[in-house]
Protein backbone atom coordinates (compact mmCIF):
# COMPACT_ATOMS: atom_id res chain seq x y z
CA UNK A 1 0.00 0.00 0.00
CA UNK A 2 1.72 3.20 -1.12
CA UNK A 3 0.32 6.56 -0.30
CA UNK A 4 1.24 9.44 -2.43
CA UNK A 5 1.70 12.23 0.53
CA UNK A 6 0.12 15.15 -1.50
CA UNK A 7 -3.25 13.17 -1.86
CA UNK A 8 -3.63 13.40 1.80
CA UNK A 9 -6.46 16.10 2.47
CA UNK A 10 -5.93 17.84 5.92
CA UNK A 11 -8.52 15.40 8.09
CA UNK A 12 -6.73 12.81 6.94
CA UNK A 13 -6.89 9.83 4.61
CA UNK A 14 -9.10 6.64 5.39
CA UNK A 15 -7.52 3.43 3.90
CA UNK A 16 -9.12 -0.14 3.06
CA UNK A 17 -7.11 -2.55 1.72
CA UNK A 18 -7.51 -6.19 1.25
CA UNK A 19 -3.91 -7.71 -0.11
CA UNK A 20 -4.05 -11.75 -1.15
CA UNK A 21 -1.83 -14.98 -0.67
CA UNK A 22 0.46 -13.27 -3.21
CA UNK A 23 1.04 -10.05 -1.26
CA UNK A 24 3.51 -11.58 0.80
CA UNK A 25 6.42 -12.78 -1.70
CA UNK A 26 6.51 -8.87 -3.16
CA UNK A 27 6.68 -7.37 0.06
CA UNK A 28 10.21 -9.54 0.46
CA UNK A 29 11.03 -9.25 -2.72
CA UNK A 30 13.28 -12.23 -2.20
CA UNK A 31 15.38 -10.90 0.42
CA UNK A 32 14.44 -13.50 3.12
CA UNK A 33 12.46 -17.10 3.34
CA UNK A 34 9.96 -17.26 5.60
CA UNK A 35 8.39 -20.49 6.95
CA UNK A 36 4.45 -19.32 7.34
CA UNK A 37 2.03 -18.42 5.21
CA UNK A 38 -0.74 -16.02 5.21
CA UNK A 39 -4.12 -16.07 4.09
CA UNK A 40 -5.56 -12.51 2.42
CA UNK A 41 -4.66 -9.94 4.91
CA UNK A 42 -7.15 -6.84 5.68
CA UNK A 43 -5.72 -3.39 6.54
CA UNK A 44 -7.96 -0.37 7.48
CA UNK A 45 -5.97 2.64 8.43
CA UNK A 46 -6.28 6.69 8.65
CA UNK A 47 -3.32 8.32 7.86
CA UNK A 48 -3.27 12.39 8.49
CA UNK A 49 -0.56 14.70 8.26
CA UNK A 50 0.83 17.71 9.96
CA UNK A 51 3.22 19.45 8.01
CA UNK A 52 5.97 16.55 7.34
CA UNK A 53 5.42 14.23 9.45
CA UNK A 54 2.47 11.74 8.98
CA UNK A 55 0.20 9.56 12.13
CA UNK A 56 -0.86 5.93 10.46
CA UNK A 57 -2.86 4.13 12.78
CA UNK A 58 -5.16 0.93 11.87
CA UNK A 59 -5.47 -2.49 12.36
CA UNK A 60 -4.55 -5.70 10.40
CA UNK A 61 -6.52 -9.00 10.30
CA UNK A 62 -5.03 -12.25 8.79
CA UNK A 63 -4.29 -15.68 9.49
CA UNK A 64 -0.75 -17.44 9.88
CA UNK A 65 -0.18 -20.81 9.01
CA UNK A 66 3.04 -22.09 10.80
CA UNK A 67 4.78 -25.26 11.32
CA UNK A 68 4.26 -26.19 14.50
CA UNK A 69 7.27 -26.29 16.85
CA UNK A 70 6.87 -29.49 18.69
CA UNK A 71 4.79 -32.19 15.97
CA UNK A 72 5.90 -29.97 12.57
CA UNK A 73 2.11 -30.12 11.96
CA UNK A 74 0.95 -26.93 10.54
CA UNK A 75 -0.34 -24.45 13.05
CA UNK A 76 -2.92 -21.84 12.68
CA UNK A 77 -2.87 -18.10 14.34
CA UNK A 78 -5.38 -15.51 13.76
CA UNK A 79 -4.12 -12.01 13.83
CA UNK A 80 -5.81 -8.93 14.76
CA UNK A 81 -3.83 -6.09 15.92
CA UNK A 82 -4.28 -2.60 16.05
CA UNK A 83 -0.98 -0.73 15.06
CA UNK A 84 0.41 3.08 15.48
CA UNK A 85 3.08 4.58 13.53
CA UNK A 86 4.56 8.29 13.24
CA UNK A 87 6.20 8.26 9.92
CA UNK A 88 8.96 11.02 9.44
CA UNK A 89 11.11 12.30 6.50
CA UNK A 90 14.40 10.36 6.66
CA UNK A 91 17.45 12.07 8.14
CA UNK A 92 21.30 12.24 7.09
CA UNK A 93 22.32 8.90 8.82
CA UNK A 94 24.37 9.64 12.18
CA UNK A 95 26.94 6.90 12.95
CA UNK A 96 26.67 7.69 16.78
CA UNK A 97 24.73 4.82 18.17
CA UNK A 98 21.92 6.24 19.76
CA UNK A 99 19.66 4.00 22.60
CA UNK A 100 16.15 3.13 21.57
CA UNK A 101 12.69 3.85 23.93
CA UNK A 102 9.66 2.37 23.33
CA UNK A 103 8.19 5.37 22.04
CA UNK A 104 11.07 5.12 19.49
CA UNK A 105 9.55 1.46 18.02
CA UNK A 106 6.45 3.39 16.70
CA UNK A 107 8.79 5.82 14.44
CA UNK A 108 9.28 4.77 10.79
CA UNK A 109 10.83 6.92 8.21
CA UNK A 110 9.64 7.84 4.73
CA UNK A 111 11.33 9.41 1.90
CA UNK A 112 10.34 11.20 -1.53
CA UNK A 113 6.55 11.77 -2.11
CA UNK A 114 5.38 8.30 -1.49
CA UNK A 115 4.79 6.35 1.74
CA UNK A 116 4.82 2.56 1.70
CA UNK A 117 3.05 0.87 4.14
CA UNK A 118 3.81 -2.59 3.35
CA UNK A 119 6.79 -3.01 5.15
CA UNK A 120 4.88 -1.72 8.60
CA UNK A 121 2.00 -4.06 7.84
CA UNK A 122 4.54 -7.07 7.62
CA UNK A 123 6.63 -5.85 10.23
CA UNK A 124 3.17 -6.12 12.56
CA UNK A 125 2.36 -9.54 11.39
CA UNK A 126 5.65 -11.06 12.24
CA UNK A 127 5.35 -9.65 15.66
CA UNK A 128 2.51 -11.76 16.28
CA UNK A 129 4.52 -14.76 15.64
CA UNK A 130 5.30 -16.71 19.14
CA UNK A 131 8.62 -18.16 19.59
CA UNK A 132 7.71 -21.20 19.75
CA UNK A 133 4.29 -21.92 17.29
CA UNK A 134 1.73 -24.35 18.64
CA UNK A 135 -0.73 -26.41 16.59
CA UNK A 136 -2.41 -26.97 19.63
CA UNK A 137 -1.87 -26.09 23.44
CA UNK A 138 -1.56 -29.82 24.43
CA UNK A 139 1.04 -31.07 21.89
CA UNK A 140 2.65 -34.02 22.52
CA UNK A 141 4.85 -33.52 19.87
CA UNK A 142 7.01 -35.97 17.92
CA UNK A 143 9.05 -39.23 19.55
CA UNK A 144 12.38 -38.31 19.71
CA UNK A 145 13.49 -41.88 18.75
CA UNK A 146 10.99 -43.08 15.84
CA UNK A 147 10.06 -39.48 14.91
CA UNK A 148 5.80 -40.68 15.48
CA UNK A 149 3.54 -38.19 15.81
CA UNK A 150 2.55 -38.65 19.66
CA UNK A 151 -1.04 -36.24 18.90
CA UNK A 152 -2.35 -39.21 16.31
CA UNK A 153 -0.93 -42.07 17.57
CA UNK A 154 1.84 -43.57 20.37
CA UNK A 155 4.94 -45.52 19.54
CA UNK A 156 6.25 -48.84 20.76
CA UNK A 157 9.52 -47.34 21.72
CA UNK A 158 10.64 -48.29 24.94
CA UNK A 159 10.75 -45.70 28.07
CA UNK A 160 13.23 -43.12 28.03
CA UNK A 161 16.87 -44.63 29.07
CA UNK A 162 18.74 -42.42 31.40
CA UNK A 163 21.80 -40.99 30.30
CA UNK A 164 24.67 -42.55 31.37
CA UNK A 165 26.29 -39.23 32.08
CA UNK A 166 24.00 -38.32 34.65
CA UNK A 167 23.25 -41.98 36.41
CA UNK A 168 25.35 -41.11 39.25
CA UNK A 169 22.47 -38.79 40.43
CA UNK A 170 20.09 -41.13 41.24
CA UNK A 171 22.27 -42.42 44.18
CA UNK A 172 22.28 -38.88 45.57
CA UNK A 173 19.58 -38.49 48.32
CA UNK A 174 17.85 -35.52 49.03
CA UNK A 175 17.63 -34.16 52.57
Amino acid sequence: MKINIHTIPDEGLELQEIKDRRWLPTVLAGEADVDFSLEEVKISCKIRKVDKTFFLHGTVETTIHIPCSRCLETATLPVNVPFRYTLVPAATESREEIELTEEDLEYSFYEGETVDCDPLIYEQIVLQIPMKALCREDCRGLCPRCGANLNLSSCSCPDRDVDERLAVLKKLKQK
